[in-house]
């Protein structure tokens, strides 16, 4: 214990005693005494910098301390920012969190704040604070603002009557990305009166770094009209309430966004929305922009220190009223939140799966209600668990149908890859009937995409000397083939080894690629469609920094076929796209999870859903190896309705979510045998609770993990079951304090509604 007292006992803290959280991984906090000097600045939600065991931390004020008797508090040293950066509602809001997902409140605070920048972090180290937060250089642009009233000229050149067409569209225009032809007219119409010229800081964040056209107010369709007025109506009474928006792929979600988004701030309101993957949606960004200008904080894992310092402050003192980002977002200090969007409610990314592991979409709703706001949670395929609160009246559901103009679905032909042999390119994953419709779009001029979710050249490699498999010497998965790199790599522990390299069981250099990934599948295709300008979209191809760059090929028409994994599913509206190509269907179905066959139909839906946003029909051509299955022949209907009464039946009887609540129970050691050990005893613990002991709590396991082994640590799980959440978090407390008390070299952790069972 450090030289402030745990706060566990003692007598009611005078006012200048505080509770600070530390960054620590502990679920309590210590007592500090404030100084006269810095009694007015610290409050609730202050940044501090106070002694722990003999050097300077950064903390948290949680509220007033306690003081124990005979024991003398050390001093609060330094308060780290100008302000407070939690509200008390925000405050209390990541406290309600930090309870229900059995986490520390300082790693929670710490994962909510902006970070402390590198001059604090070293004057912290050095024994010393840093008053100042992160400071920026400002990029000033120049632009040019069209004079409102101002006579224009009665002869203009036609380089200045172009300019002067493209204020229709932008409020203002960036001297930089205006050709030199352009530049020259702008000069002479600011000489002239008609323009003005000012230099302006400019965000150096990627989605600001381009003008946008200002888009105005789109004349919704009945449905969308329908659903906008449920929403309007709630924000203008200031009601808590939450709507299930489920509108079918290109059905217009985003204008309901937009346009709702509008209602809260004429009421005064702040706006948070909420996306699976910023990085992989620019274009909602743009839409964004151009309804409502610059006046955004776009919170993403691509920001430096100071950006996101930025930011958070702009939004903390009223500046920006709109927040968009991704699961971290749901922690920005948005000021008087009115309305939250959770767009593609059901994404699994919503889940933080290391450290403190919250679901964003159920903290939305959380936090939604805390703040008296509205929440939107909008899919095309709605994730069980919101569509039974749908069904039990506890989110209003909103429904749309249909595409804005009548453009119908896409037409869906499922492929028997067991009975149907390759196409022309001897490849069996490319079949015939594939082939033939990627030929056909080619010749409409029409654009294809092409899922497969496997990233590099082939999945495995086995050795043709001795018939092994050759797998990551420190996990129990197989090595992958990237062809393009000359490597073999592990896609859990980023392990590699050169192309080539000999056999690790027999030592012949027989390793032969085995399987098809998009890296393969792009060079099959090179080779059969010779004249189609053809890309790849995948996790290599976003790692150097090529993402951006090929989404806007595909919208600008200059790719003709684009393969990719899960990334070409996701937000991307190419209106171009007329076919859309499932390689492989089953690859998710397989998975040891009760929830593959929803992930599988929500893939399946969402990948289809990318055909057929333009002018022309989309069609859709699934190959799977089993074409009967629920999940397969519910997304070639279009069938949300029938799958999720198939799939809740099935849970039910199993007790699975949203027919019960699980906490899982996650155990990892160097050695198998201490792993083992420590997850028996962690089961024992479990079984152990009154809530087991009565049958009100099942206990699952322990047992491997499906992969044992990642990162050369054997992993054990155990799974907690049961109707009532309480039950079950009561069962988890008792196992995280025997955690808490020591495992020896075992390492354990406890995910309280977790989403992915490998």
């Amino acid at each position: 214990m450090s030289e402030a007292a745990d706060t566990a006992v003692g007598r009611p803290a005078p006012a200048d005693v505080v509770l600070v959280a530390l960054h620590l991984p502990v679920r309590h906090g210590w007592s500090y005494r404030v100084p006269e000097r810095l009694a007015e600045q610290v409050m609730p939600g202050t940044r501090v910098a106070v002694p722990f065991r003999g050097r300077p931390m950064p903390g948290f004020v949680l509220g007033p301390g306690t003081a124990p008797e005979g024991k003398k508090l050390a001093e609060v040293i330094a308060v780290l920012d100008a302000q407070p950066l939690f509200d008390p509602p925000l405050l209390k809001f990541l406290g309600e969190a930090a309870d229900y997902y059995l986490h520390p409140i300082g790693e929670v605070l710490r994962a909510a704040a902006p970070p402390l920048d590198a001059e604090a972090l070293t004057a912290l180290r050095k024994g010393g604070v840093a008053l100042k937060g992160p400071r920026a250089k400002a990029q000033r642009v120049r632009v040019y603002v069209r004079v409102e009233g101002a006579t224009l000229p009665a002869r203009l050149g036609p380089q200045q009557k172009a300019l002067l067409a493209r204020f229709e569209a932008s409020s203002e225009l960036v001297h930089d990305e205006l050709p030199a032809e352009a530049r020259a007219a702008a000069a002479a119409l600011v000489r002239r009166g008609v323009l003005t010229e000012s230099l302006r800081e400019r965000s150096p964040d990627r989605f600001f770094r381009s003008s946008v056209e200002r888009d105005a107010r789109r004349t919704p369709t009945a449905e969308q009209a329908a659903a906008i007025a449920a929403i309007d109506g709630a924000l203008r009474a200031g009601a808590r309430q939450s709507f299930l928006l489920h509108g079918v792929t290109g059905s217009g979600k985003t204008e309901v966004y937009l346009q709702t988004i509008e209602t809260a701030l004429a009421e005064g309101r702040g706006a948070l929305v909420l996306v699976p993957e910023i990085a992989l949606t620019p274009q909602l960004v743009g839409r964004f922009r151009a309804r409502f200008g610059d006046a955004l904080a776009v919170l993403h894992s691509g920001l430096s220190d100071v950006e996101r310092a930025a930011f958070w402050r702009a939004l903390r003192r009223g500046a920006v009223k709109i927040a968009i980002g991704a699961r971290s977002a749901v922690f920005a200090p948005v000021p008087a939140l009115g309305l939250v969007v959770v767009d593609e409610e059901h994404d699994g990314s919503y889940k933080q799966e290391e450290g403190f592991r919250y679901h964003a979409r159920d903290l939305a709703l959380l936090r939604a209600h805390r703040a008296g706001a509205v929440v939107v949670l909008g899919s095309a395929t709605p994730s069980l668990e919101s569509w039974e609160l749908g069904q039990r009246g506890q989110h209003q559901l909103l429904t749309m149908t249909r595409r804005p103009e009548e453009r119908p679905l896409p037409t869906v032909q499922i492929v028997d890859l067991g009975r149907m042999g390759p196409g022309p390119s001897g490849e069996k994953l490319l079949s015939l009937p594939l082939h033939r419709a990627l030929q056909e779009t080619l010749e409409q001029g029409g654009q294809a995409i092409l899922f497969l979710n496997r990233r590099g050249f082939a999945p495995s490699l086995r050795c043709e000397a001795c018939g092994e498999s050759e797998a990551c010497p420190n996990c129990s998965v197989a090595l992958v083939a990237h062809r393009r790199a000359r490597a073999m790599r592990c896609h859990y522990c980023d392990f590699a080894a050169p192309e080539g390299t000999a056999c690790s069981r027999c030592g012949e250099p027989a390793l032969v690629a085995i399987g098809t990934g998009t890296e393969r599948l792009e060079g099959t295709l090179e080779a059969q469609f010779p004249s189609a300008r053809i890309a790849r979209l995948d996790r290599d191809v976003a790692a150097h920094g090529g993402l951006e760059s090929v989404l806007e090929r595909a919208r600008q028409g200059e790719i003709d076929i684009l393969v990719g994994t899960q990334m070409v599913t996701k937000g991307h509206d190419l209106p171009g796209v007329t076919l859309v190509g499932v390689i492989l269907a089953d690859q998710s179905l397989f998975f040891p999870d009760f929830r593959a066959a929803e992930r599988t139909f929500q893939l399946l839906s969402q990948v289809a859903g990318r055909a057929g946003r333009g002018d022309k029909p989309g069609r859709v051509v699934v190959q799977t190896y089993q074409p009967q299955h629920p999940a397969v022949l519910a997304a070639q209907r279009h069938d949300h309705l029938g799958f999720v009464t198939h799939e809740l039946a099935e849970r039910s009887e199993l007790g699975y979510p949203p027919h019960g609540r699980l906490a899982a129970v996650r155990i990892d050691a160097e050695d198998r045998a201490e792993a083992e050990q420590a997850a028996n005893l962690l089961a024992e613990v479990a079984r152990s609770t009154p809530e087991v002991e009565s049958a009100r709590v099942e206990v699952l396991g322990p047992a491997p993990a499906p992969i044992e082994r990642v990162r050369s640590r054997y992993r054990q799980r155990l799974l907690v079951r049961g109707a009532d959440r309480r039950h079950v978090r009561a069962v988890a407390r008792a196992v995280l304090e025997r955690i808490e008390a020591g495992l020896g070299k075992a390492r354990a952790s406890v995910d309280v509604d977790p989403v992915s069972m490998l």
